[in-house]
């Protein structure tokens, strides 16, 4: 992989040493991105640690936060393989996004969503990454980590 064609990719820190929050962000972000297979495992994993209804709407905050971060982005993101170990540049951006909005950190995740999107669309994504976070910190304990190797 060439850095600089690809800077987003460039792995900045390893997918262990994230907070619980930052890694589940990635984490599903990866799978949800994969396709099927991949949004099926979310699936199960938000059904495991917030049942039905609750995986409805956290499904529903990820796919739109994901869906208008790609449909405004200033450059395409990248993401690594699901079963990576490393977290690449934009990954961690997108995690500490919404670790921020989740924290009550409002104006450092609008800050931070400009790094990613028009600064127009910054306060609506903020929005979606706060109602994200809150939803997936309620479940972080609540269930072993998602399997990283689809079986």
């Amino acid at each position: 992989m060439n850095a600089h064609r690809t800077p987003g990719a460039a792995p900045v820190a390893r997918l262990a040493e994230l907070p619980p929050l930052e890694r589940r962000v990635v984490l599903y972000a990866r799978l949800w991105s994969a396709g099927r297979l991949g949004q099926a495992e979310v699936w199960k994993d938000l059904i495991e640690r917030h049942g039905p209804a609750g995986a409805t709407c956290a499904a529903g905050h990820l796919d739109a936060l994901l869906r208008e971060t790609l449909a405004f982005a200033r450059r395409p993101l990248q993401c690594h393989a699901p079963s990576c170990p490393c977290a690449g540049g934009d990954e961690c951006v997108l995690a500490r996004f919404v670790a921020l909005a989740a924290e009550g950190a409002r104006e450092d995740a609008i800050l931070m969503a400009t790094l990613m999107v028009r600064p127009d669309m910054s306060l609506i994504l903020a929005a979606i990454a706060e109602d994200l976070g809150l939803l997936l910190m309620r479940g972080i304990a609540a269930a072993p980590p998602v399997s990283r190797t689809r079986h």
